[in-house]
């Protein structure tokens, strides 16, 4: 076994590609993963546009999760859902809505356009890092992403 094999101490990394315009929100979703241990190379895209950019680099590497924040400037986070969703080569893709919108429009609109959760963002440091660890522990034990042909797209 290699050092970069996955074991059950050190599973196999998780891609995830975090869409997110508020620093400090990134900076506390880094910190909240990697204090949970959660093995994982995060991503950063600051709007929808960002996103589909990375997402469609040639070569790039197809994340597992898309964590997704809703309020941005030039794509929102709907938008980029109803893009990504209708996109053969990304709709398999799950997308975690992470968001500090809890209006019942924005939670219908993002399960109809087939969110695979919704969660709102707690205004609480301690609340917002404790969610933050439950879905990287959540996508490293419970979870099963769907299988893609190769690393890259």
């Amino acid at each position: 076994m290699t050092p970069d094999s996955p074991t059950q101490d050190h599973p196999t990394p998780i891609e995830i590609l975090l869409v997110e315009d508020t620093e400090a929100d990134i900076l506390l979703t880094q910190e909240a993963f990697a204090e949970a241990g959660v093995f994982n190379c995060l991503r950063v895209a600051r709007d929808g546009v960002e996103a589909l950019e990375l997402l469609r680099t040639p070569g790039s590497v197809r994340p597992d999760v898309i964590l997704l924040d809703i309020n941005m400037p030039r794509m929102n986070g709907l938008e980029l859902l109803d893009v990504l969703k209708r996109d053969p080569a990304l709709m398999t893709i799950p997308v975690i809505m992470l968001t500090t919108s809890a209006a019942e429009e924005d939670i219908m609109r993002s399960y109809q356009a087939n969110a695979a959760s919704y969660v709102v963002k707690p205004v609480e440091f301690s609340r917002f890092y404790a969610a933050i660890q439950a879905i990287g522990q959540y996508m490293l034990s419970v979870v099963r992403v769907p299988p893609h042909p190769n690393d890259r797209y």
